[in-house]
């Protein structure tokens, strides 16, 4: 990944213009810490880079920012500006390209982020944003309020970067967070939704939502409930409890997460068939919010006889077979008494046992 990256800032270079890695993989390089999403920033248009990449994709042409996919590696390629103009404190509509790097870092949000890599691994380091990491401190790059007012989205993202990061917020910063935390009200609840899932699903998640509280900002977030919830290991289980699913968007398969989590979040224990029901992943949430036993929740899931109706030695068709019937929802149901009573332990998964059962039990219904 970095040498792939580095061979694109020649490639860059090789036809007279700057480039660097820029933000948070230089960042996340400096402390030691993977990351695989590379930025790049130069002084090439994003009509010049077309002529240099020539399957690149200008999504964002107006934003100066051309996407290129180089040795199976996307990359986000950003030429020099400077934002003229934002549009609901979140997007600038105005741009300005410029040929100096310094002035294109001005731009960015926080100064940890400003730390660039040339095409020699060397770090370039215009703002200091060495002393701030170092520091363990997010400090806006100039004015902190209006780099808020500009961008509301970056309120969410200096805290999801404290926790992430395990950074302190500057004063100053922090102070202008709490000043313009009602301009998190005009956010889509979508980027919202996006940073509090990094926040919820960080393992220094308490420090996130002490700090969510801290600054107030559950109330422009509509979380109310934030304050009273019982962290869990997945972010599911904290959204379970916050009961936002008429407001923040979810996939479908979150959704039914999360309503089973709510439908279940008063249950003191699992029987053995309900464990076979919901799986492991939603019990182990339920879990954690209520105090019970992990380990000895998982140990009864792992010593079930089956875990889905498929390990059942006869399937369908073997049973219409063996009753000499036509598939119907009888089967369905012989196939739900056969879990039950192995999942119990009253049977077992055994072909010839099985087969003695359905025929004692079942051979009525085709008299």
């Amino acid at each position: 990944m970095f040498e792939n990256s580095l061979n694109l800032l020649k490639k860059i270079e090789e036809h007279g213009f700057e480039a660097y890695i820029v933000g948070g993989f230089a960042r996340d390089r400096y402390i030691g810490r993977d990351s695989t999403d590379v930025d790049i920033c130069t002084n090439a248009t994003p009509k010049e880079l077309k002529k240099i990449f020539k399957d690149s994709m200008l999504p964002k042409e107006q934003y100066g920012s051309v996407t290129v996919i180089y040795k199976k590696i996307r990359f986000e390629i950003t030429t020099f500006r400077r934002d003229i103009k934002y549009e609901n404190n979140r997007l600038p509509i105005e741009i300005k390209y410029i040929n100096e790097l310094k002035d294109d870092l001005k731009r960015r949000d926080f100064t940890m982020n400003t730390l660039c890599i040339n095409s020699n691994g060397e770090y370039i380091d215009l703002l200091n944003a060495r002393i701030e990491i170092d520091n363990k401190m997010i400090k806006a790059v100039g004015n902190a309020e209006l780099k808020l007012k500009e961008d509301s989205l970056r309120i969410l993202r200096a805290v999801r970067f404290a926790t992430i990061l395990d950074f302190n917020l500057d004063v100053n910063l922090k102070n202008s967070i709490v000043l313009n935390a009602p301009l998190l009200k005009k956010l889509s609840y979508y980027r919202k939704k996006e940073e509090l899932d990094k926040i919820f699903s960080s393992i220094n998640v308490e420090k996130g939502i002490k700090l969510l509280l801290d600054l107030g900002l559950d109330e422009y977030l509509e979380i109310p409930k934030l304050k009273d919830i019982i962290i869990t290991s997945s972010s599911l289980g904290i959204w379970a409890q916050l009961d936002v699913l008429d407001k923040y968007s979810f996939s479908k398969l979150e959704q039914d997460s999360i309503k089973l989590t709510q439908s279940l979040i008063n249950k003191k224990d699992f029987d053995l068939y309900e464990l076979y029901n919901y799986g492991l992943y939603i019990p182990l949430m339920i879990a954690e919010i209520n105090g019970l036993d992990k380990n000895e929740l998982t140990k009864k899931y792992m010593e079930l006889p089956i875990k889905n109706k498929r390990e059942i030695v006869l399937d369908g068709n073997e049973i219409a077979k063996i009753l000499n019937i036509k598939p119907s929802r009888q089967i369905k149901i012989i196939i739900e008494d056969l879990e039950k009573k192995i999942i119990y332990g009253e049977i077992e998964n055994n072909k010839n046992i099985l087969c003695e059962y359905i025929v004692k039990n079942y051979s009525s219904i085709v008299e």
